[in-house]
């Protein structure tokens, strides 16, 4: 997970204290493509569904900022 994906993945992640969590979807143009997540959540694992349906086919970077972390991640969407 997520790579390659048609046209649906999850993404997975871990919080080791509840934190305001943010975890948004960008094309490599650099422009935001969708937000998935953007409030409060709970310490444990995570799963959210990201659905590329009406994308096109390509490199897509996702970032995931909780608290002070914050990662970004490449995911490949093939039709």
């Amino acid at each position: 997970y997520p790579n390659p994906f048609n046209p649906e993945t999850a993404i997975r992640f871990d919080l080791a204290e509840a934190s305001e969590v943010t975890l948004t979807v960008f094309n490599v143009a650099g422009q935001e493509v969708a937000t998935l997540v953007n409030g409060n959540m709970n310490a444990g694992a995570h799963s959210v569904s990201f659905d590329g349906a009406n994308l096109t086919s390509g490199v897509y970077l996702y970032r995931l900022t909780a608290g002070e972390f914050t990662s970004t991640m490449k995911m490949v969407l093939l039709k």
